[in-house]
């Protein structure tokens, strides 16, 4: 997986982290919750507060 990869990390953050308290989440722990992910390949610095937020949106969506 890499940042592009919103729907399908949506899915392994949710698998990692079931109780996790998505809409207070704070960018610095989603991004270190990313980068732990062991199918995750994206370089930690092409992050952006955008891919963070779709990440989040998606994750969101993901628990409705």
């Amino acid at each position: 997986m890499r940042w592009t990869d919103t729907s399908e990390l949506a899915i392994a953050l949710d698998e990692a982290h079931p109780d996790a308290d998505v809409a207070h989440l704070r960018f610095t722990d989603l991004h270190r919750w990313i980068l732990e992910l062991p199918d995750f390949e994206g370089e930690p610095e092409k992050s952006s507060e955008g891919i963070l937020e779709a990440i989040q949106m998606a994750w969101l969506a993901e628990k409705d």
